[in-house]
């Protein structure tokens, strides 16, 4: 009998990593079912961010995907994008994609979250490689949102690793830390895929002119793109390399973390004004004991893994038609 697929809802903004996610994701088309995508300005406008998806996905061979633009600024503060360095000013590479026709879909991505998890109670999942304001949003839609959904997984945070934006803050938890407050509070079946783990797995130079090279156009397009990506990063890990956040956290929304170091602990967003504002404050003070159980945690904070995350990315990738 063939294994039930997962029900899934992506909700990124559509930068070079999230590609590579989308990317992984099709390729795995035979065990997750993508039900909806919806955007989030991070990398890119929301707007923009839904061009790429569309353009990518009709690329890959997946035109039928529901897109939908979700919140265009975060909760307390209007969004202006500056890592035009990192992923380019269109958000992916400036490499351009032929257009897509496919239309977006009708409703915004909040609100087309929330009719999915009430129509699959209990079998949706999402995951999130962008801020976390279209989360915040459904949640003020549907209260009980993290009753309705499996597992939300998130690629965002630093547990013991220091942050990227900050000395302490990743990314997309420092863009609306406001929106990530609230989604840690509200719900206790969360992963989070931090800095700690994504910072470890990384694509080579030989690994984006295998993908330069492959007969598949989406590979050759995540080629392209990543000498961008690669070019920022060599001043991070001195070599011509990148890291691999989003792709990371859309291996494990797929295969689990049961080949994972991730303790179930309590954590808590500051979303002050001070120093610390956008870090997340994991309560790993089990480390020691093997973490034992939190009577109060909320999310199951992946620290490593034993999966080779290139080699299994870069194989979905050369896959892809």
């Amino acid at each position: 009998m063939s294994e039930k697929k997962i029900k899934l809802y992506f909700d990124c903004d559509t930068g070079i990593d999230d590609a590579m996610a989308l990317g992984y994701l099709l390729a795995e088309s035979d065990k997750v079912d993508i039900l909806a995508i919806g955007t989030v300005c991070g990398n890119v406008a929301a707007d923009a961010g839904a061009r790429n998806t569309l353009e990518l996905a009709r690329l890959a061979g997946f035109p039928a995907i529901p897109v939908a633009v979700g919140e265009r600024d975060y909760l307390r503060q209007a969004y202006l994008c500056d890592v035009q360095h990192i992923h380019g000013d269109n958000g992916i590479g400036d490499i351009a994609l032929e257009a897509s026709h496919a239309k977006l879909a009708p409703l915004s991505a909040p609100d087309l979250l929330v009719e999915l998890a009430r129509a699959h109670p209990g079998e949706l999942d999402i995951l999130a490689t962008g801020p976390l304001t279209n989360i915040a949003k459904a949640l003020q839609l549907e209260p009980a949102l993290g009753e309705l959904i499996g597992t939300l997984t998130i690629m965002g945070g630093a547990a013991l690793a220091p942050g990227n934006r900050t000395p302490v803050a990743e990314a997309n938890i420092a863009c609306d830390p406001e929106a990530a407050a609230m989604v840690f509070k509200a719900m206790k079946n969360i992963v989070m895929v931090p800095l700690d783990v994504t910072m470890s797995h990384t694509f080579e130079e030989a690994d984006r002119l295998k993908l330069l090279s492959a007969e598949s156009r989406f590979a050759q397009a995540i080629g392209q793109m990543l000498e961008r990506y690669i070019q920022f990063y060599i001043n991070t890990y001195g070599r011509k390399a990148c890291a691999l956040h989003d792709p990371v956290a859309a291996v494990l929304a797929v295969q689990g973390i049961g080949a994972c170091l991730a303790p179930n602990v309590k954590v808590t967003i500051d979303d002050s004004d001070g120093p610390g504002r956008g870090q997340t404050l994991c309560d790993m003070r089990g480390r020691y004991m093997n973490y034992p159980p939190q009577r109060d945690a909320n999310c199951h904070v992946v620290l490593s893994t034993e999966l080779n995350m290139s080699e299994l990315l870069l194989a979905k990738l050369l896959s892809l038609a």
